[in-house]
Parts: C-alpha cells; sequence; structure tokens
C-alpha cells in the first residue's frame, strides 16, 4: 500500500542550481511526485509552518533561513515513503550523513541542509495540508 509524505527542496539547494538533481535522485529512488510547485513563502509562513519547534534556539534563524528565496514544496507517494525518503536524506547534519544521501551530497551545513521531509504520518498530514489544497492533490 502506498504513503505519502511531504518534502521541501530547501532555499540553498534551490539557489545553488540543485534542485533538478535533488528531484532525480527522488524520482530513482522509487517516488512517484503527486503535486509539486515552485514557491517563496514569508517569515510568517516559515513560523506557522515550523510552529513544533518555536521555543528552540534555531527557530528565529530557521524561519528566516525558509523564507530566503524560492523552494519547491511536494507531495511523494510510494510504499513505506515517509521512512525511505528520510533515509535518502540523511542525517540532518550533513557531516554525519551517509554516502549517497541527498544531504550528504548537496547540504552545506545543519542548517542549510538542502531538503525537508515529513518524519510521521501526522505531522505529513499537517505539512502537506499547509502547501496543498486537496484539489491539488487528486
Amino acid at each position: 500500500m502506498s504513503q505519502r509524505t511531504f518534502s521541501i527542496i530547501k532555499p540553498d539547494a534551490f539557489r545553488k542550481g540543485h534542485a533538478g538533481a535533488i528531484l532525480a535522485e527522488i524520482e530513482k529512488a522509487g517516488f512517484r511526485i503527486v503535486a509539486i510547485k515552485k514557491m517563496s513563502i514569508s517569515k510568517t509562513q516559515a513560523e506557522g509552518f515550523y510552529y513544533v519547534h518555536k521555543e528552540r534556539p534555531f527557530f528565529p534563524s530557521l524561519t528566516t533561513f525558509m523564507s530566503s528565496g524560492p523552494m519547491i514544496a511536494m507531495v511523494l507517494e510510494k510504499g513505506n515513503a515517509i521512512a525511505d525518503l528520510r533515509k535518502l536524506m540523511g542525517a540532518t547534519n550533513p557531516a554525519n550523513a551517509e554516502e549517497g544521501t541527498i544531504r550528504k551530497k548537496f547540504a552545506g551545513s545543519i542548517e542549510e541542509n538542502a531538503i525537508h521531509g515529513s518524519d510521521a504520518e501526522d505531522t505529513a498530514k499537517f505539512e502537506i495540508g499547509y502547501f496543498f489544497a486537496g484539489y491539488e492533490l487528486a
């Protein structure tokens, strides 16, 4: 049975011209792109998206970074999508990421780490709904 997850190619990877290569990695790993759009978000929108981290010390810099330029938001689908995408992304800190992962190949730092992916089913539902209307997922 297939599962859906949410992902963002973050502003750093977009700025550096890695979006196409990251999309190729995602497709090569067997994910189906259900919905995709290039967009920019405001600091307020970034704060709403990352509200679960609002008490963390990195929250202000994270939301500033995420609102710093274009990004690509997408809904992906495959069996075990959430766990498989997290494995493909690699560790949050690219220095600790396994060889061959997206973050090992394309990330510059723990904050500018190229890609976001949902960490659980409830998170994926919230994140998909935050950026995509139902009609965009048909």
